[in-house]
């Protein structure tokens, strides 16, 4: 089963991304400044992963990509693929697992170290 794991970026607004099974990021999310706004969106998309929809490019290089759209908008985008093939495996693998996915937050310190 995939995870969502939701992270800081380097400037310190939060994004999320789908792994895999096997561990491999799938896509991406867009940025957040709140964490809060992460993980409710998250929880809208394990909801309704049924109407999302997946609108697959072609880069100039040949990589194949997608960009994950919910309600209407811009949700993610996924990692290149070498083949077309591996992106719907890709695009397969949200639809059966994402509803079931755990969240993992690494956004926040791990490790509170009391004065020693």
């Amino acid at each position: 089963m995939g995870a969502f794991v939701i992270s800081k970026r380097f400037n310190d607004e939060y994004k999320f991304v789908f792994t895999s099974r096997k561990g491999k990021i799938i896509f991406t999310s867009l940025s957040y400044e709140l964490n809060f706004e992460c993980q409710e969106d998250i929880e809208k998309l394990k909801e309704d992963i049924v109407s999302a929809d997946f609108l697959k490019f072609k880069t100039s290089g040949g990589k194949f990509f997608f960009k994950l759209m919910f309600r209407g908008s811009h949700f993610a985008t996924s990692r290149k693929y070498t083949t077309a093939l591996m992106l719907e495996k890709g695009v397969k693998e949200i639809v059966l697992y994402a509803s079931k996915a755990e969240i993992l937050d690494f956004s926040v310190d791990q490790f509170v170290f009391d004065d020693w």
